[in-house]
């Protein structure tokens, strides 16, 4: 059967910068982070090359506009004593307090401090975007503080092992504190140590959309907890308890008071929640929760505390499947993490669709969780499936529906990358200026293609993504 990929062409707009691209690595002139922080100016880039970075010094991000990314093979930072043994500002690998920063293509590993809140990203500047990263064994792998009118996205990012077994249940995969809006999508945040939790958030508003947020083996808390009420959407996410959690339920809301912008409604929605102690609850709601929507969600395992804890004053729930025993529900193979739809699964078309957006963000899941890391479109023969994932025909569908990619930074200097949402390396793709000269030929590379720009007047370009057989045949702006 003939494969048609349905793409989109993109106008790149490439702007002259006077903004410095600065190089860190062994070969280079800069050996270390810590070495360029102090040089770096508003609007400047930071490249690391692919090595085993040791024992540097705290890096402060005290600048603007900064993109700081990994080159090609994601480096790894790895903290040592010198910030562990830090008494006077020890907080973590690097600390971010300039705004609007980007952090791409890195990964933080063993960051501890003094007060045990050791963290790969210490977000103290409105305004961060973190894709594509790795945080390893940190005691939190981004702590943000309280910052007002702040917006926090990650995507594309793992974290694991966050925790600190000298400060139990204090410490977190990735902890946000009081900021105005966090978005999380595409990401896979598991095991956390020491009763932390994969996810905790303080934010008045949380999206949290197609991650894999799970406990599989280690000693964790609560999946996911949003202590302070607000407003939270959670869609289209693998929600899973290990059997040595040390709590009993996955999903916790306004449990240490509701002191978040009111109104107080969780909407929850196309996920698969899991499980596998032989004790707990689903969804634990604190009283004075204004709305609980609960819909087209797979919740299988023990509920011995209840399905869901809590009365909100209003419960919206509906079309949920709940089974107590997660290997009768048509699931791929449970023990090894699979909980794709087999021809079986009591899930398949039972569903409902649902029209409701919330600020913007849609209920109905239009993508699925893809490992590790990423996403597929999620499309519907029929009724929606209940839970994560569309019963292979819908995934037949998807592998067949539009690639997503984009393009950073943007505007472009003298360099930018084009990423792709899977891997096509027969594509090939071909960039125009607007009298349809061509300026660049050649494939992509996996799913990140870096494509130099230094010698291109500024202008607005056109890229076109070609397979085998058919080119895109849509056009985009990116802002």
């Amino acid at each position: 059967m003939k494969r048609k990929l349905l793409l989109s062409c993109l106008m790149l707009i490439a702007a002259a910068t006077d903004a410095t691209t600065w190089h860190v690595g062994p070969s280079q002139t800069y050996n270390y982070c810590s070495q360029v922080a102090s040089l770096v100016q508003n609007g400047d880039t930071v490249l690391i090359d692919f090595a085993l970075y040791q024992n540097d010094t705290q890096v402060i991000w005290a600048k603007n506009n900064l993109y700081i990314a990994g080159s090609g093979v994601r480096p790894r930072l790895e903290a040592g004593s010198i910030i562990a043994n830090d008494n006077v500002n020890g907080k973590g690998i690097f600390v971010i307090s300039g705004a609007n920063v980007h952090v791409h293509n890195i990964e933080f590993a063993n960051a501890a401090v003094i007060d045990h809140n050791g963290a790969g990203i210490r977000q103290e500047g409105v305004n961060l975007l973190v894709t594509h990263c790795k945080f390893d064994g940190n005691e939190m792998g981004i702590l943000c503080g309280s910052i007002a009118d702040c917006k926090t996205t990650v995507e594309y990012s793992e974290f694991v092992n966050g925790g600190s077994v000298f400060n139990p249940g204090y410490q977190h995969n990735i902890y946000i504190n009081h900021i105005d809006t966090l978005v999380f999508r595409y990401n896979y945040s598991h095991d956390a140590i020491a009763e932390g939790h994969e996810l905790k958030s303080r934010a008045n508003y949380n999206f949290i959309y197609c991650n894999r947020i799970a406990n599989e083996q280690s000693i964790d808390s609560r999946t996911i907890d949003l202590p302070n009420g607000g407003t939270s959407v959670i869609v289209g996410n693998i929600i899973e308890q290990g059997p040595n959690s040390a709590n009993s339920n996955l999903l916790g809301y306004g449990l240490e008071g509701f002191i978040n912008t009111a109104p107080n409604n969780l909407y929850v929605s196309g996920n698969t929640f899991i499980n596998k102690k032989s004790t707990g609850s689903f969804i634990h709601v604190a009283a004075g929760t204004d709305t609980l929507f609960v819909k087209n969600n797979f919740m299988t395992g023990a509920s011995t505390g209840g399905l869901i804890i809590g009365t909100p004053t209003v419960l919206d729930s509906s079309n949920n499947i709940v089974n107590a025993t997660p290997t009768a529900n048509g699931f791929i193979d449970v023990a090894n993490f699979n909980y794709h739809l087999t021809t079986t699964a009591q899930a398949i078309n039972a569903g409902i669709v649902i029209p409701d957006m919330i600020r913007g963000h849609e209920l109905q899941p239009t993508q699925q969780y893809v490992d590790t890391c990423s996403y597929e479109a999620r499309v519907l023969s029929s009724l929606p499936d209940i839970g994560a994932f569309e019963y292979n025909e819908g995934q037949f569908i998807a592998e067949e529906s539009d690639i997503t990619f984009s393009i950073y930074p943007q505007p472009a200097g003298s360099w930018f990358y084009l990423h792709t949402n899977r891997n096509f390396n027969s594509a090939s793709l071909q960039i125009c200026d607007m009298t349809g000269r061509t300026v660049w030929t050649g494939n992509l590379a996996g799913t990140e293609t870096y494509i130099n720009t230094a010698d291109w007047n500024t202008g607005v370009y056109l890229i076109q993504l070609n397979d085998i057989h058919d080119s895109c045949n849509k056009m985009v702006i990116v802002q």
